[in-house]
């Protein structure tokens, strides 16, 4: 059966986290996850997901951090040590507040010392996750809502986790900007499925609620449904006004 995990960058962003884990949950969502819950404090989120008793999917590295970095810094030449900084201050924080997964971003960057940069930082990662059961994340941004960053597609995403081979480093596969630049989310889905750790979604191409777009989502669900998927797919969407208003989809396209 599929179940929905809302994420709180993007719903319910007019509240505080821990208000936005308690609406999450009077909305019957299954799970939560949040994109930078840092300025929060851990004994804040724990004691909302304690009272509701959803579970924190996974959060982000930060965007930036000592002025350096856009879109994540962990792809950025001669940032090496800030990046390991920011993966164990990251860490740290998803352990405290019980978190699944970390998305490691990676940042604006290209070319060969980038990647170098970015694989010494997934490996980083992986090792210090190992310890506490942490899945690392990497997940492929469309051009034009992130113009520049350094992993842009599912072949380059699929090439460095191949190549680097830890057990803890999996896909973030969102239907969103996987639709956006490389066709058919579903294909792409079903090709890519053993390395997969979370799965999201918002309608193409306007990033608002599923039931809009040119992305049949009641196929979508039925056809994660049947591929055994079981773990709470993540609403990352723009709800165009109050959250509340963009619920229809829960029950609509529910296989």
């Amino acid at each position: 059966m599929v179940t929905f995990s809302a994420n709180l960058g993007f719903l319910w962003a007019d509240l505080s986290l821990p208000e936005a884990i308690r609406a999450a949950k009077a909305a019957q969502f299954d799970a939560v996850e949040c994109h930078w819950p840092y300025a929060t404090p851990t004994t804040e989120i724990t004691a909302a997901l304690r009272d509701t008793g959803l579970e924190m999917l996974g959060l982000n590295t930060p965007k930036s951090a000592g002025g350096i970095g856009q879109f994540g810094l962990c792809a950025l030449p001669g940032h090496e040590a800030l990046a390991r900084s920011v993966i164990d201050k990251s860490l740290d924080f998803a352990n405290e507040i019980g978190a699944r997964c970390l998305h490691v971003m990676a940042g604006i960057a290209s070319g060969p010392a980038a990647q170098d940069s970015f694989c010494a930082a997934l490996t980083y990662a992986c090792h210090q996750a190992k310890q506490s059961g942490i899945t690392i994340l990497i997940e492929p941004l469309n051009r034009y809502d992130a113009p520049g960053y350094f992993l842009s597609s599912l072949a380059q995403a699929e090439e460095i986790i191949t190549s680097l081979n830890q057990s803890n480093l999996k896909l973030m596969f969102d239907c969103y900007h996987v639709g956006r630049t490389e066709g058919d989310v579903l294909t792409q889905l079903r090709a890519r499925l053993p390395l997969i750790g979370h799965i999201q979604f918002a309608s193409i191409p306007n990033r608002q609620s599923p039931d809009q777009g040119s992305l049949n989502y009641k196929q979508v669900f039925a056809a994660i449904d049947s591929l055994g998927w079981t773990r709470p797919l993540g609403a990352e969407y723009n709800p165009g006004g109050a959250t509340e208003n963009s619920l229809d989809w829960m029950h609509s396209l529910k296989p």
